[in-house]
């Protein structure tokens, strides 16, 4: 079995200031639309196999989801079908949250 390559808010945080990663949020949209990392794009982890299409395959991609469980399984998924670059990010949107990190809200 393959590591799963972990990312921590700090680095997520350094990635996207850059512009240097496509954030992709795995939880299912109510919890998406309760609090999320600015710039995340939704696509809920049982939905992300049809969502393939709209994911950049030249830039690193982070996923993340509540507390860093459900977005352990995407990163291996998508390694699967030609994606190299992929993260989970540890701890998730509740770890963002706790830096003190700003978050959208619908």
């Amino acid at each position: 079995m393959v590591a799963i390559p972990e990312i921590s808010v700090d680095e997520l945080d350094d990635l996207l200031r850059g512009g240097g990663a496509h954030l992709v949020d795995v939880r299912e949209e109510w919890e998406y639309r309760r609090r999320r990392v600015p710039g995340a794009v939704s696509a809920p982890l049982g939905q992300l196999a049809g969502r393939i299409a709209e994911l950049p395959r030249d830039k690193p991609i982070a996923v993340i989801c509540e507390h860093g469980h459900r977005s352990l399984a995407a990163p291996d998924y998508l390694r699967g079908r030609g994606f190299e670059n992929v993260f989970s990010v540890q701890g998730g949107t509740d770890a963002w949250a706790r830096s003190n990190r700003p978050v959208e809200r619908d």
